[in-house]
């Protein structure tokens, strides 16, 4: 502690001191008190010195210790080259974005190590983030250090962005010391031996049942999905940005509206696409050798429930559920196929429509574009706080949203039934079924699927078919609610 007052204040008191004292000194005295007053002005200028040299050392010593706690958010929101002006400083209570506090490091697990595992993530932003919660948790039980993971930079987002980009990468080591010892990069007299091949490469199971998993490594994988997969400050602090904007203004639903080009390439769903469109993805569905099923029946698909709802179907849908009208619709989405020309019925039916690039000034946006990973960031924090979530096709941010809001309390998500709504769709479009019966038919149908506790699915002899852990985590949630569960 230091205090400026009280040192002027004793500086003057002894000045007045030293004024008196020289107003007793006779006239013989004079060269004598001349030589004093010379003395003592220089030993003032000393002393001054002296103790502003001791106020600028306790006051970096005070800021060291603040820094401790605060100091990356402050030297992060400086404007450099390397991130983004960081202006958003709204105090608010987000469930999913926890304000940084000094954290008491849990204690190193000791083991002794087995060596050392690289792990190369491939797909879009969740799809990543469950594989590296799973890694973690291999690591953790083969008794090895892992390295920071290494995320897809090839696949059609062609996004450069590394861990650290998106993702905490201090605490994300911090956190986890407890159960595994991760390093940022491999030890340098080991990267000469990855370079001549002289290290063991295998693939992960993809697929096993729910009785593969020890209740334990199912907690490690909630520990490294919730907690220590933490985005970076310029993320969050941008997303919590976002969910202010959109509060102000009352509740928001978020639709994670899947209609972008690579699902549709990928999937081979082209309904509501004219010929040119139906060409477009289909030749880029031959050109990706990743993208193994070419030859693809879209209206079959379809009828089994494996695309995504159009736009069209969308507002059919939403407006059938009795959604306010009016409410703020953000959608959590790339670029939408067809752009404004596909979500002309679904602005009609919901003017509210808002997206990230419309909330935002391109300013804001400037920093992660081309990065389509650290753009899903965004979207995904903004789901995690909407009062209402749906996807039109359950993908990887679909499932992995929907587990971390049952995390966060069994938040409102509505899983669509999309084999049962393209039928019931039909019919009302060909006018064999009336609104108010296409209307309660969709309710109906939808009425145990609102993200309500319920048990995991398990079938040991499909497992591919049992329902995703990530987007019903139920080893990881609160007791009370998973005694409650329906079957």
């Amino acid at each position: 502690m230091f205090k400026i007052g009280v040192g002027d204040g004793s500086r003057s008191r002894r000045e007045g001191k030293w004024n008196l004292g020289m107003s007793f000194l006779g006239e013989k005295q004079v060269k004598e008190s001349m030589f004093l007053r010379v003395s003592h002005g220089r030993m003032k200028l000393w002393t001054l010195r002296a103790i502003t040299t001791l106020l600028l050392w306790t006051c970096i010593i005070q800021l060291v210790a603040i820094g401790e706690v605060w100091g990356p958010r402050l030297l992060k929101s400086w404007p450099s080259c390397s991130n983004s002006p960081n202006k958003y400083t709204e105090d608010t209570n987000l469930t999913s974005i926890q304000p940084k506090r000094h954290l008491h490091l849990p204690p190193k697990r000791v083991y002794s190590n087995n060596g050392y595992l690289i792990v190369s993530c491939n797909g879009g932003l969740n799809q990543m983030r469950a594989a590296i919660c799973d890694m973690v948790a291999i690591a953790r039980y083969l008794n090895v250090t892992l390295i920071v993971p290494e995320l897809d930079k090839t696949s059609f987002w062609a996004d450069s962005s590394d861990f650290q980009d998106i993702f905490d990468v201090d605490h994300f080591i911090s956190s986890l010391r407890d159960e595994v010892r991760i390093l940022k990069e491999l030890p340098v007299r080991l990267k000469r031996r990855v370079e001549l091949g002289m290290f063991y490469e295998l693939p992960p199971v993809s697929w096993s049942n729910i009785s593969y998993y020890h209740r334990q490594i199912q907690k490690l994988r909630c520990k490294v999905n919730f907690s220590a997969l933490r985005f970076t400050p310029q993320i969050e602090e941008l997303g919590r940005k976002m969910v202010n904007m959109l509060r102000r203004k009352g509740p928001f639903l978020v639709l994670h509206l899947r209609y972008e080009m690579d699902m549709l390439s990928f999937s081979g769903c082209t309904q509501g696409c004219n010929e040119e469109e139906v060409n477009e993805l289909t030749t880029m569905r031959y050109a990706n050798p990743w993208w193994k099923e070419k030859d693809i029946d879209p209206h079959l698909k379809r009828k089994d429930g494996l695309c995504p709802l159009t736009p069209e179907e969308t507002a059919l849908v939403l407006t059938a559920f009795g959604i306010d009208p009016n409410i703020q619709i953000y959608i959590a989405a790339g670029d939408i196929y067809g752009g404004k020309r596909r979500l002309r019925g679904l602005a009609k039916a919901f003017p509210n429509l808002v997206k990230k690039e419309t909330l935002l000034e391109p300013s804001d946006l400037s920093f992660f574009k081309n990065h389509s990973s650290q753009m899903a960031a965004l979207d995904y924090l903004v789901s995690l706080e909407s009062d209402v979530f749906i996807p039109t096709y359950d993908g990887n941010m679909a499932k992995v949203v929907e587990g971390h809001r049952r995390y966060l309390g069994f938040k409102k998500t509505i899983s669509l039934d999309r084999r049962v709504l393209v039928g019931l769709i039909d019919q009302h479009n060909s006018g064999s079924l009336s609104w108010e019966e296409f209307s309660y038919s969709v309710r109906d149908s939808h009425e145990n699927r609102m993200g309500s506790p319920r048990n995991r699915v398990m079938i040991p002899e499909r497992p591919k078919e049992e329902d995703y852990f990530y987007s019903n985590p139920q080893e990881c949630l609160a007791a009370s609610s998973i005694s409650d569960m329906s079957p």
